[in-house]
């Protein structure tokens, strides 16, 4: 039995029906449903191979050379000199995410959207059983397939971090069930830490150097987690037993302070030319969130993480008030070039001082987006 030892956190939700809807290599697939000759060949997103930047996403093909979001594109191109490399449509990319978002908000307006292409329901008010909201989860697969011609994995559980679970574990194109803590415990106990979703690369790093590399170890070692980590410490426990008591809550205009994305290297980069292409890719994304909102920022962040763990912020106001990734990307890039040199571990841009700004001419970003180069 797992379960010897638990948490003492109330648990008052083990009622909830939620689900998680996670697109298939979102932007692959959005190119490759409007471009059928791209189907079945490896495809990367992100720079030409002639030039400086990153892989921004690749489809599933391409992910068989170990292709991965973030890497340098010359690497990516090394590993597979035959692929097709595109530039990313951000436009289409978000008129789709649209589309995706009105289906699942026929369903109930408990809604929150983690990206473009990701997202969770909290149905546990609109259905009566298990059983009807797994319909639910099928005929959001079966719309998603006929209005977008797109695919989606589907998670069905208790918690976020179950639902979230459920939907990885038969990608691409799944549906996967998780209704009790037990069953989630047996899916996810030999597994690293980071198996729990909101266990970052950061967080794993520090309960590895301390020997807690799986699920296992944190429930074994959780009177240790416990005081090594406080707070944080108690939540991770939590998770490993199962137990998730975060709501699903919509994102509204008010609730934010500022709108920022973040990197964690799989190995630490101290070229700051690459650092500075990551800043662009980044940039954009923050865009989206920040035009998803209908917010812009008076200044501009820049977020930097040593190796050693160390971090430093850097921050500065910008001439007019903007979410333009272009405005977003040139103050960073100005910023991290007053950063002290080093091996970089993270890296992370974003606005604050946020405000909604009305009659706003159209940026040279929102006009030519779609011709973006990374």
């Amino acid at each position: 039995m797992y379960l010897t030892v638990h948490s003492l956190q109330v648990d008052m939700n083990t009622n909830r029906i939620i689900i998680h809807v996670d697109m298939d290599a979102f932007y692959a697939s959005v190119e490759m449903r409007d471009d059928k000759t791209l189907i079945g060949k490896p495809l990367i997103i992100g720079s030409m191979p002639s030039e400086r930047g990153v892989v921004a996403t690749c489809n599933y093909e391409a992910r068989k050379y170990g292709i991965r979001s973030g890497m340098n594109i010359k690497e990516a191109y090394n590993r597979c000199p035959k692929g097709i490399f595109k530039h990313p449509n951000f436009d289409k990319y978000r008129s789709v995410s649209n589309s995706l978002h009105k289906i699942l908000e026929s369903y109930t307006d408990i809604t929150e959207y983690i990206a473009l292409d990701e997202g969770y329901l909290d149905l546990t008010e609109k259905v009566s059983s298990w059983e009807e909201a797994g319909k639910i989860g099928f005929e959001i697969k079966k719309r998603v397939r006929e209005e977008l011609s797109l695919t989606c994995s589907v998670g069905l559980a208790y918690s976020k971090t179950a639902a979230k679970t459920a939907s990885e574990e038969k990608k691409p194109d799944g549906y996967f069930e998780i209704r009790t803590r037990e069953d989630f415990v047996k899916i996810v106990i030999d597994r690293d830490v980071r198996a729990l979703y909101t266990v970052g690369k950061k967080t794993a790093g520090k309960l590895h150097m301390y020997g807690v590399d799986t699920v296992r170890d944190l429930q074994d070692k959780s009177d240790f987690v416990k005081k090594f980590m406080g707070k944080q410490g108690e939540y991770l426990v939590d998770l490993a037993f199962g137990y998730d008591n975060r709501k699903v809550t919509p994102y509204k205009q008010e609730d934010a302070k500022s709108i920022s994305k973040e990197f964690t290297f799989q190995k630490d980069v101290s070229s700051f030319k690459f650092l500075d292409d990551v800043l662009f890719i980044l940039a954009f994304r923050v865009e989206e969130r920040a035009k998803r909102l209908g917010l812009y920022g008076e200044g501009v962040s820049l977020k930097i993480t040593y190796s050693n763990m160390k971090s430093i912020t850097r921050s500065m106001l910008v001439d007019e008030c903007s979410n333009d990734a272009y405005t977003i990307y040139e103050s960073a890039s100005m910023l991290l070039k007053n950063v002290k040199k080093g091996e970089i571990r993270l890296i992370g841009t974003g606005i604050y001082h946020l405000r909604e700004e009305e009659g706003r001419q159209l940026s040279f970003s929102d006009i030519f987006l779609e011709s973006v180069i990374l």
